[in-house]
């Protein structure tokens, strides 16, 4: 099956020197609408007492069955500051929630509709992929008030391949901004390699390395508006702020890899008993 790539040379250029790409209109105002609507709905239907809490900070000891279970399903993770110190919600459970994964593009069919569209196999395409395929997705909330700081990292830390392979795909559903929480980014650091892996082991999980300290005046803020997609490399440095304005910053985030001539680490933390079908194969 052959897929025409999208991307012009000027944005390959841009890609492989800085390590990420900003395309705007990447989705339509009825998909934002779409997707939107369809994550009501889900939040409608969660049960609140199955849960866990997400954490870039203390990732450690907030990861749990429920998290390693997600790998194949739709789960919810709360904000750390959603709850009080009763144990109970400080506010409704609709902006509490820190993001729904990991499996949206699989289960849910307006995710898999979107994910699997064209547009996203002739992005990928464009950056080189044979047999891509997604292996996490996310759809990210970032309250007002309460979202979380995503600390300085490396998506091929999380989503290991050997050769590395990784790409992430973030689209913005809302505007975002340095005032709601958008992505920061070192450009040109994914040329510095990786700088440590997030292993799966008997105990739970653990970074074989402890986290560099980054210079701040380093990063450059990369805002973008609702509809826009960055693809961003698997060994760029990129982070964002808590996000403490009124205004919530959702998005949708995709993580790719190849799976022709890609092995799959076998201590990621995702460990699937089947692969997910490809976004396309083999041309």
């Amino acid at each position: 099956m052959g897929i025409t790539g999208s991307l012009s040379p000027d944005q390959l250029e841009f890609f492989h020197s800085q390590g990420y790409l900003v395309i705007e209109s990447f989705a339509s105002e009825d998909e934002i609408r779409g997707l939107r609507k369809r994550m009501d709905e889900l939040l409608n239907q969660f049960d609140c007492s199955v849960s866990s809490i997400f954490s870039t900070k203390n990732q450690k000891q907030t990861t749990d069955n429920y998290f390693f279970e997600s790998a194949e399903k739709i789960s919810f993770f709360f904000e750390e500051k959603a709850f009080g110190d009763d144990g109970i919600l400080k506010q409704p459970k609709e902006l509490s929630i820190n993001k729904v994964g990991h499996a949206l593009h699989e289960l849910d069919p307006l995710y898999r509709e979107f994910t699997y569209s064209s547009k996203f196999s002739s992005l990928v395409s464009s950056l080189g992929y044979k047999r891509p395929v997604v292996m996490q997705s996310m759809y990210i909330f970032k309250q007002p008030g309460i979202g979380g700081e995503v600390v300085p990292h490396q998506d091929n830390s999380f989503v290991y391949t050997d050769p590395q392979s990784c790409t992430g795909l973030w689209i913005a559903l809302e505007d975002s901004t340095t005032v709601n929480g958008c992505l920061w980014a070192i450009p040109g650091s994914h040329k510095n390699g990786l700088v440590r892996r997030f292993i799966r082991g008997e105990n739970g999980v653990t970074f074989d390395q402890p986290s560099p300290s980054y210079e701040q005046k380093d990063f450059v803020p990369i805002e973008m508006k609702a509809g826009s997609l960055i693809a961003i490399h698997g060994n760029l440095i990129h982070q964002s702020f808590e996000n403490l304005s009124p205004k919530s910053r959702h998005a949708y985030s995709l993580h790719v890899v190849e799976s022709d001539g890609c092995k799959w680490a076998k201590d990621n933390w995702i460990q699937r008993e089947t692969m997910p079908e490809p976004l396309y194969g083999l041309p």
